[in-house]
């Protein structure tokens, strides 16, 4: 019997509009070339917001202010080949983004950013580095929003709690 506890692998992803057309980006993964939110995994440590801000920046080379958490999501990605079989949690989050800040490079892995619309997204949907992003999207559409203090942030995250 296995006695390793399962645990989901959890990321952060954001959902950014301006005038109908969302930021996206296109990432190598080992399937190809797929579309993605400005995503990532949580880092130890780290609080989801500040995790989603992080990513997004390193992403998209843009700053990220978030305004509403859209939902917690989850999805089970298989890859044989690899011997892979991994579910994600994913708290996404809606918010604005400014300019592309002068001299920062994208993350590697991400080829480019780009803005798309609702038909465009449902368009590449085979492209989609998970069936997330486009539910996302629809979610953000339909108005789903919460507030930012949904998910709440212990202080022991940042200092462990010790037992003698």
């Amino acid at each position: 019997m296995n006695n390793e506890r399962w645990k989901p692998s959890v990321t952060v992803a954001a959902v950014i509009e301006d005038r109908g057309r969302f930021l996206l980006v296109e990432e190598q993964t080992p399937e190809g070339l797929m579309f993605n939110n400005p995503a990532g995994h949580l880092d130890p440590g780290e609080s989801p917001l500040e995790a989603v801000v992080r990513e997004a920046l390193e992403e998209t080379a843009r700053a990220f202010e978030p305004e509403a958490l859209l939902g917690l999501y989850m999805a089970r990605f298989q890859r044989p080949a690899r011997h892979e079989d991994v579910t994600y949690l994913r708290l996404a989050y809606t918010g604005r983004v400014g300019e592309p800040i002068p001299g920062r490079t994208l993350d590697r892995g991400i080829l480019r950013t780009l803005w798309m619309t609702l038909e465009e997204l449902r368009a590449t949907a085979a492209r989609h580095r998970s069936p997330l992003v486009l539910r996302c999207v629809e979610d953000h559409l339909a108005g789903r929003r919460l507030p930012l203090d949904a998910v709440h942030v212990d202080g022991s995250l940042y200092e462990p709690l010790r037992k003698a």
